[in-house]
């Protein structure tokens, strides 16, 4: 398939490694941001094949992870509600709220249904015009573009069943508030190649130069992880701090103005709280004073929630890039896939489900430098 095998070769991913282990004379934090990128570092081993020098710290780049819990609970309350149909794509079932989940909430007799596309949740609700029908729209800049094309289309059509629970949140003001943070280590930045697809890079040369940390703009498969790892470390040892697009065959400096047209119309810029980390000023959008009809927060008014996260979860340190998942006490334990304390083991990019799914744990020791990432993958 085009793309995706030229982007796992054992010999050029050798070839990578053996540039890297070539350029580092120093110790080097860098931070991937996407959590998809995540789980293809711990699934082949690429952090266990960098020069010890290198460190890889996962950030939070997981949406599921990071919505909060008010709104997952505010998704719960509204669920639950008789006269609603609420729609949402599957991975946002299991993720706990305050003491259940939205499958607890169905198999009490809520109508809650897995979609594929906020289109099908607008056509539920044109085939049940007698109920309301919400769909959870969750997500960074990747998937608040359809969203956004959904509303305008329910208002355009007339279809007034038709609302959105928003709880989208943007890149560039997280990694401004990770850069602040008095316990940061990051010195460098592994940025998300499908954010940046839609959104382009140009929020991101004043982060780069105001912080002094190469930015590089990567992909997913392992060679673009190695790629951008490359490129950060050169850019580190030479006392650079640029942004850098190695994700060239999908991103283009200016982003998708189509895309960035609809955010601009439908969406407008709010503060936006993070699960397990809080509230980050101009990290969100919500829907405009035009759209604000489509707005199920303001439809439903649902108030009075008291939220509370499991003591024993340390998710947010893992969101941080404070903890490795291994590091919890709960990990494995008390907090597994099937009965998780917190959205980072639910999460099919959360930091915590990776480590689990992949065994970090049960590896042993790390691969040897003759090793590719492909070769030393865990077989799953």
């Amino acid at each position: 398939m085009k793309y995706i095998e030229e982007f796992q070769d054992p010999a050029l991913a050798r070839r990578l490694l053996d540039d890297i282990h070539a350029t580092v004379t120093r110790p080097w934090a860098l931070m991937e941001v996407c959590g998809g990128q995540t789980h293809t570092i711990i699934r082949h081993g690429i952090d266990q094949l960098l020069p010890e020098q290198v460190e890889l710290i996962h950030g939070p780049g997981c949406p599921v992870c990071v919505t909060p819990l008010e709104v997952i609970d505010k998704a719960l309350e509204i669920a639950s509600r008789p006269d609603v149909i609420f729609c949402s794509f599957g991975d946002m079932l299991r993720v706990p709220g305050t003491g259940r989940d939205l499958f607890q909430v169905r198999s009490e007799g809520g109508d809650v249904r897995v979609v594929y596309s906020p289109l099908d949740a607008l056509r539920v609700a044109r085939e049940n015009p007698q109920r309301q029908v919400v769909f959870f729209g969750i997500g960074f800049e990747t998937t608040a573009p359809p969203n956004a094309m959904t509303v305008h289309q329910a208002k355009k059509l007339g279809i007034r069943n038709f609302s959105l629970l928003v709880s989208h949140v943007r890149v560039p003001p997280a990694i401004e508030a990770i850069m602040r943070s008095p316990s940061c280590r990051v010195q460098g930045f592994l940025a998300a190649g499908h954010v940046c697809s839609v959104m382009g890079v140009g929020e991101y040369p004043e982060l780069a130069a105001r912080h002094r940390v190469p930015i590089v703009v990567t992909g997913f498969e392992p060679l673009d992880i190695l790629e951008g790892v490359r490129r950060a470390v050169r850019q580190l040892e030479r006392g650079e701090h640029t942004v850098d697009n190695a994700y060239a065959r999908a991103v283009r400096p200016e982003g998708n103005p189509a895309a960035l047209a609809m955010l601009e119309d439908v969406f407008e810029v709010t503060d936006r709280a993070w699960r397990g980390i809080g509230v980050i000023p101009d990290s969100g959008w919500r829907l405009s004073d035009r759209y604000r009809d489509f707005d199920a927060e303001h439809r439903f008014a649902v108030s009075g929630i008291d939220t509370r996260e499991p003591a024993e979860c340390r998710s947010g340190e893992v969101l941080q890039g404070l903890l490795k998942p291994h590091e919890c006490e709960a990990f494995g334990t008390l907090c597994t896939p099937r009965s998780p304390l917190g959205a980072t083991m639910v999460s099919s990019e959360g930091a915590c489900a990776a480590y689990y799914l992949y065994r970090r744990l049960e590896l042993g020791p790390a691969p040897s430098a003759a090793t590719t990432p492909l070769e030393a993958s865990p077989v799953v």
